[in-house]
């Protein structure tokens, strides 16, 4: 072989060999890639692309009639500090040294910032001292934490805008160590307001919700999640969406926030009066069935009243008295008693099939001979159930019948979850579920058990000439300000009863509270017509008479008379005696009626001059019913002063020629957006009535008819 050629064929053979081991060592690699150091690489990966991240779409919004938030979606946010420079696996000595170099100057800056970070902290959040935040900062870093917990609470927003504002926390957190956690958190900007109706979250939204209109409509609220990746082009993070995300849809509910808290302060305020365990109110329009104000108050250990749980739908008792309307219905639509039919109580006991019944009075000697009318408007015991067992003893299942008949064995089939159905048991062909006693008892409201919305439904039926509703909690779904779908009234029975029945318990009705045990419930401004009740509760198997005896008290009832605007029930549950239906609940409803109807007249009062711009040259009189805190005439004699801004407008107008007030100066007024309204009177003559120092009266309503009862109407209790 010559020289050459053997030189030629050793440099292949090293060429071979070299580019032999590099491949060897290529696959070498890949196979430590592929499974020594495959979790680093797709952390690496991870870092640059981020495939199908579920976008969560925000929670629609649940709002009161009067366009009122009442329920909403906010973000909430806990706050960590990483105190710590990122370790890579597998440093090198000069990157060791490089990371302790960037601790040290991160440990620098915020140690040199600390009191004005803790400062700004305690300022932010006033339950902590600052010397705490710098402890608490300060064992963080000595822990070496990478996410150490500033502050216990979740906050809200602002709270976590004005941290981020603090020196280092502005920084971004590979550079400062600040970060969040993020929650998106359910509000309620009325508290406490109708709280069971409107329903509640899990802590974390995304579990759900748990109950009331939050969960009936769920679906409807929550919306749609939406996808997105996250990937890295030209050194910026982008992310890509996929689906996007459907924000859910708003529900406008029947609720109307002035009205519920007027319930709920009338009622608390009786409630606390009379030591009671248990309140609920339930006002509702009478034609359309929809529910303006529910309140459920329950007495808690610390003796503070709260919305548990949501008796008014929920609650499966013997109502008493008020079941005494549908047992009188029945009989007068069956034709078997009129209002004038006579009947025997004695002297107020009577033995009843070998049981004695009482009235309330049988200690004053009883009724005696009264018709039909007077056993309701005296809440007769022995004459609603002679009455009933006189005609149906031998038939008791037509009266069950009748009773489901005339709505008040109705299931409503509510939009809320945990709604009871009414429990009248129907007897069987032989009487086996039957005793010769539960004829009587069960006409004047035991051996049955009725939700206290399934009562004011049936009464609300009776306000409305027979047409019973279905109570209505929701009116509409909104999406983007657009009506996606109304949801009209639900007529129930076109006609519980005949016509004539119907006028004839009418009239009763209104004789209980102008003539009878209701008067309390009544007004000097209108007519009212309802029933009071008064029943023992059961304690289960320990019956009525075990230990204290409790009591449900309660009215249920519509105003006014003649033209029926609302329809209300009010039942209180209390220990021991005193308990009196007409006394303890029927001034809850009286109390109710009133302010709603004077509130009902301020926002018809309201509606010429609301979003007008021609306030600038206002003049003329405004005319009040005596109806309305005796007031007869106000009359606004010029406009002095005007001014407008993109968000409201402020008017300041003369004012003469109150009854009975000597002389009113001035009246400012503030409409913000058209809804809310800040008042300041100048007269002196005006607001002494209401501070008696001369200091100048602040108050936010609704109406300028309402400021002018706040101020002038003390007896109102405004």
């Amino acid at each position: 072989m010559m020289p050459n050629q053997k030189n030629i064929m050793l440099r292949f053979s090293f060429i071979i060999l070299v580019m032999v081991l590099i491949g060897i060592a290529i696959i070498c690699k890949a196979g430590v890639i592929m499974f020594a150091e495959r979790q680093y690489w797709k952390d690496v990966a991870d870092r640059f692309v981020k495939e199908n991240v579920t976008v969560r779409p925000t929670r629609g919004n649940i709002i009161s009639s009067d366009g009122q938030l009442m329920a909403s979606s906010l973000p909430e946010y806990k706050i960590y500090m990483d105190f710590m420079i990122n370790k890579r696996k597998g440093e090198t000595e000069e990157e060791e040294k490089t990371r302790l170099k960037l601790q040290h100057i991160k440990d620098s800056v915020l140690y040199a910032n600390l009191d004005t970070i803790c400062k700004g902290l305690h300022e932010i959040f006033p339950d902590k001292s600052a010397a705490f935040f710098k402890q608490h900062i300060k064992n963080g870093r000595k822990k070496e934490s990478r996410s150490w917990l500033l502050y216990p609470k979740r906050i809200s927003y602002i709270q976590y805008k004005e941290a981020k504002r603090l020196p280092v926390f502005n920084l971004n957190k590979y550079k400062g160590g600040f970060h969040e956690q993020a929650f998106n958190q359910r509000k309620k900007p009325f508290g406490s307001l109708a709280m069971r109706t409107l329903g509640d979250m899990f802590p974390d939204i995304e579990q759900g919700a748990k109950n009331g209109l939050e969960l009936s409509y769920d679906s409807i609220l929550k919306g749609r999640n939406g996808i997105t990746h996250r990937q890295k082009v030209m050194n910026k993070y982008l992310n890509i969406v996929d689906i996007p995300p459907v924000d859910g849809c708003d529900i406008i509910t029947t609720i109307d926030v002035g009205m519920q808290d007027i319930a709920e302060k009338a009622l608390v305020d009786e409630l606390k009066e009379i030591n009671a365990t248990v309140g609920v109110a339930i006002l509702m329009e009478v034609q359309t069935g929809d529910i303006k104000a529910i309140v459920n108050m329950t007495k808690c250990n610390d003796g503070i009243y709260r919305e548990i749980r949501n008796n008014a739908i929920s609650d499966m008792m013997e109502p008493g008295s008020t079941f005494k309307t549908a047992s009188i219905l029945v009989a007068l639509d069956d034709g078997v008693i009129t209002p004038e039919t006579v009947v025997e109580t004695g002297n107020g006991v009577y033995m009843m099939h070998g049981r004695y019944m009482k009235d309330h009075n049988w200690h004053r000697g009883g009724y005696g001979t009264i018709n039909t009318t007077k056993s309701l408007m005296v809440s007769s015991n022995i004459g609603v159930s002679r009455l009933i067992d006189d005609h149906y003893h031998d038939n008791p299942e037509k009266f069950v019948r009748g009773l489901h008949r005339v709505g008040i064995a109705t299931p409503l089939d509510l939009d809320i979850p945990g709604a009871g159905k009414p429990n009248i048991r129907i007897p069987n062909k032989d009487l086996s579920n039957w005793s010769r006693t539960a004829l009587a008892w069960m006409s004047i409201g035991y051996e049955t058990q009725i939700p206290p919305i399934n009562t004011l439904a049936f009464y609300n039926a009776i306000a409305n000439n027979g047409v019973m509703v279905k109570p209505r909690f929701v009116k509409s779904i909104v999406k983007d300000g657009q009506v996606v779908e109304d949801i009209a009234p639900e007529i129930l029975n076109p006609a519980i009863a005949s016509p004539k029945a119907i006028s004839e318990i009418q009239t009763i009705l209104e004789k209980v509270v102008s003539e009878g045990l209701g008067k309390k419930a009544g007004s000097k401004q209108f007519h009212v017509s309802g029933k009071t009740g008064t029943a023992q509760v059961s304690q289960g198997k320990a019956g009525y008479t075990n230990g204290t005896r409790r009591y449900l008290v309660s009215f249920c009832g519509y105003f006014p008379s003649e033209a029926p605007k609302y329809s209300c029930i009010v039942a209180i549950q209390k220990p021991g005696l005193p308990a009196s239906g007409g006394l303890m609940a029927g001034s809850v409803f009286s109390k109710i009626a009133e302010r709603v109807f004077v509130f009902y007249k301020t926002i018809d009062a309201m509606q010429f001059f609301r979003y007008v711009d021609g306030l600038r040259t206002m003049r003329g009189t405004l005319v009040a019913s005596d109806a309305m805190t005796g007031l007869s005439q106000f009359r606004y004699t010029s406009v002095v002063a005007y001014k407008e801004s993109a968000s409201c407008f402020f008017v300041v107008f003369t004012c003469l020629a109150l009854r009975n007030i000597p002389f009113v100066d001035t009246l400012v007024v503030m409409y913000e957006n058209g809804r809310n309204i800040d008042a300041v009177w100048t007269g002196h003559a005006i607001f002494t009535v209401i501070t008696g120092d001369g200091r100048v009266l602040h108050h936010q309503l609704r109406g300028f008819f309402q400021i002018l009862f706040v101020v002038i109407g003390q007896r109102n209790q405004w």
